[in-house]
């Protein structure tokens, strides 16, 4: 393995690491929900309550899953006086190093599929 190949794997090992956590924690069907409500609030944030009627979800399942993509670095939470507002941020959270990872993983299967078309004689 070249060099180059072995540095772009410690990148992606790295990264996994990294993202690990974020990645599990929008691997759930009823957090991806959220995300999606969150996606189409306003970018100031969104309080609890709001999130469950737009989702049909429980108060209490809302607050249980905003807590694990929060810990997770998904969403980032605005605090005002007694309420929070939950609400998705390139700058605070963890989606541009998820995004970079996919990125790097993605160019290394070009490479591989343009090595072996090259092989082929494509």
């Amino acid at each position: 393995m070249d060099r180059e190949c072995e540095e772009r794997r410690q990148k992606i090992i790295a990264g996994f690491r990294e993202c690990r956590n974020a990645f599990t924690a929008i691997g759930d069907e009823t957090r991806q929900l959220i995300l999606l409500v969150l996606l189409e609030s306003d970018l100031s944030g969104i309080r609890v309550g709001e999130i469950a009627e737009k989702a049909h979800l429980t108060r209490p399942s809302v607050s249980h899953h905003l807590q694990l993509l929060k810990a997770s670095g998904i969403v980032a939470v605005r605090r005002e006086v007694t309420k929070n507002y939950y609400y998705l941020s390139a700058e605070e959270t963890c989606w541009e190093e998820m995004a970079g990872l996919i990125n790097l993983i993605f160019a290394s299967v070009q490479e591989i599929s343009s090595r072996s078309q090259q092989s082929e004689g494509f």
